[in-house]
């Protein structure tokens, strides 16, 4: 597969109508290549194994990739920036728009979901400067964050995401979201849930039935232990800026 070097938050803002309701986000732009992991899939392990990265990076992020592929030519719709597909649908055919929603969402979302995990022990073991002190602020400590991020992957019904944003006004939040949705999709999240993701946790069974079987909170716990802090500040301070 031709893959290229992944994305990381740079200065450039989210295009589009998005800009008016979410926080002016700093979001590289993501195309439809898949670009290699940072680390070997081993790397995650025991707390995200092996296998179950390489069936979760080499076949479910590709089988998005792919169906998204298909729905634009479908469509005739350049690829352009996938970001900006999904967060104004409006402009692809009614009967694509579903498909793009859906593995468009699927691959910006693993895009994204790749960058925030390392290998446990490469780098900060929790939130440190900025980013620390808008947690405790918010939240009042690492720990209730970390419980509130929990419970918001934990009690999302079935397939979904838990995510850490930066809203319109600068602050942070914690929210969840169905499916392959995320916080940029006005129109389609709540308007109370917009925001510049910044964290984001996969709690679609194939990111650990493998390894926890329906144990969903010892999933949550275990991965917290390869969350890639430095990135989220990146992340963190490219929003705010």
């Amino acid at each position: 597969m031709n893959r290229r070097t992944f994305v990381t938050t740079t200065g450039a803002a989210i295009a589009g109508s998005l800009i008016t309701t979410t926080t002016q986000a700093a979001l590289t732009p993501i195309t439809l290549e898949q670009a290699p992991l940072a680390y070997p899939p081993e790397a995650l392990e025991p707390h995200i194994d092996a296998l179950t990265m390489n069936i979760h990076f080499g076949k479910h992020h590709v089988a998005y990739i792919t169906k998204l592929t298909d729905a634009l030519k479908s469509g005739s719709i350049p690829a352009g920036n996938v970001i900006d597909l999904i967060t104004d649908l409006s402009k692809a055919p009614a009967e694509q728009q579903m498909a793009i929603r859906n593995n468009g969402g699927g691959h910006v979302n693993h895009s994204w979901f790749w960058k925030w995990m390392a290998p446990a022990g490469s780098g900060p073991t929790g939130p440190e400067g900025k980013l620390g002190e808008a947690i405790q602020s918010t939240f009042t400590s690492i720990e209730e964050f970390k419980k509130l991020f929990g419970e918001a992957g934990t009690k999302r019904f079935g397939s979904g995401w838990a995510w850490l944003i930066v809203k319109p006004d600068g602050k942070l939040a914690v929210t969840s979201t169905p499916n392959q949705d995320n916080p940029l999709m006005k129109g389609i999240v709540a308007d109370t849930d917009l925001g510049t993701p910044i964290l984001g946790l996969d709690v679609w069974e194939h990111a650990y039935y493998l390894k926890y079987q329906n144990k969903r909170p010892d999933y949550i716990a275990a991965w917290w232990n390869v969350v890639n802090w430095a990135e989220v500040a990146k992340g963190y301070e490219a929003a705010k800026a």
